[in-house]
């Protein structure tokens, strides 16, 4: 069997972690929803970043956005909401076929207010209204501030990508957020059924940190560690997951209509050369999961994957051996997790910046288009 068929036969849903307006107009979206069983995407402020200052493929929406004399706020939003619309157009085929499941588009908050819990959730109605299509996720960091807007928006109705999730703690918290923000919505009289919402625990970058730390410490022990942190991180968040979904306080929302927040592993691009490059998919295979993979992930594994049944659910006492091993060679669990957060809202606070003064820029110098061009 394909080994994308054996990754979605398995429970794993296949998203693309990407999206350009170029890959919009050329059809490449599409050809992978209906020829490589991709059911979902994700973006974020790096990938926006990416697609806007490569190539042309904006130009026109950039001249009509200075002929109008739109702020640079507006038309990042203007820009990137454009692209998600259209995103959801091509996936709805799949969010109604999965009643609603899959077939969803991500698009993040400005992360310059992960840490102004009001401004995030005014930001994420901005964004629900403008997409205005039932398949969109609107993508809000796991930051401390941003948990109390998870759970707003999610009363509210709009369903949430919660991302940017490192440690096992900010997990709970968040499927906490989750529970809190559907038992408001029910209580309101919400359609439970239509509220979605994934939790995105970034892996790649767990062992990337974890592994300069062991090099670090220098010991043979810390050695025997490389490689085996993210899997192990993630897959004691599954079993997380998996108790948390299984309370009596999910029971009361699942029989009101609600569906659980799926884990999603994010950042599965291998950074290190040395492993393989299928690894963060093949190691974290679980059913009712999300693996958003950028394209070269994607066709690694359809091209050599080997696709277990499942590789995550035997594993938690192996999971457990070695976080406790990390900490027994000195690498600091909670300072690592803590540190990759705080990388990840600043990178992506980063590429928003630079992406905004590029634009500013942009819309200072470029003529406007005139009637008749």
């Amino acid at each position: 069997m394909h080994p994308l068929n054996s990754l979605s036969d398995a429970g794993v849903s296949i998203w693309l972690d990407d999206l350009s307006r170029e890959r919009l107009v050329s059809g490449s979206l599409a050809d992978l929803v209906a020829r490589d069983r991709v059911v979902g995407v994700t973006t974020n402020p790096t990938i926006f970043a990416k697609a806007i200052t490569s190539g042309d493929a904006y130009d026109e929406q950039i001249r009509d956005l200075t002929a109008r004399g739109v702020g640079v706020g507006e038309a990042l939003r203007a820009l990137t909401t454009t692209d998600v619309r259209w995103a959801c157009d091509v996936l709805r085929p799949a969010y109604d076929a999965t009643d609603g499941v899959d077939g969803r588009v991500s698009i993040e908050v400005d992360p310059r207010l992960a840490h102004d819990t009001a401004a995030t959730v005014a930001e994420a109605r901005a964004l629900w209204w403008l997409v205005d299509r039932p398949n969109l996720f609107v993508k809000i960091p796991a930051a401390r501030q941003g948990l109390p807007a998870i759970a707003a928006c999610l009363a509210e109705g709009i369903s949430i990508n919660v991302t940017l999730i490192f440690s096992l703690a900010r997990h709970d918290e968040v499927m906490a957020a989750f529970l809190d923000g559907m038992e408001r919505a029910r209580d309101s009289g919400r359609d439970l059924s239509r509220i979605g919402s994934v939790a995105s625990f970034f892996v790649s970058r767990v062992d990337a940190e974890a592994d300069a730390r062991l090099d670090k410490a220098g010991t043979a022990q810390a050695a025997e560690l490389r490689g085996q942190a993210a899997i192990a991180n993630a897959r004691l968040a599954y079993q997380h997951y998996e108790q948390v979904f299984n309370s009596p306080r999910w029971h009361a929302l699942r029989q009101a209509g609600a569906r659980p927040q799926r884990p999603l592993w994010a950042s599965t691009s291998v950074k290190d050369p040395a492993y393989p490059d299928t690894r963060y998919v093949t190691e974290l295979v679980a059913p009712g999961v999300v693996n958003t993979m950028p394209e070269a992930t994607l066709r690694a594994v359809a091209d050599h994957g080997r696709i277990p049944a499942d590789s995550v659910r035997a594993h938690y006492d192996d999971a457990q051996r070695v976080l406790d091993g990390l900490r027994a060679v000195g690498v600091d669990y909670d300072d690592l997790v803590q540190t990759l957060e705080d990388e990840g809202v600043s990178k992506f606070d980063t590429s928003w910046q630079q992406l905004a003064e590029q634009l500013a820029e942009t819309l200072r110098s470029r003529p406007a288009a005139r009637e008749g061009n």
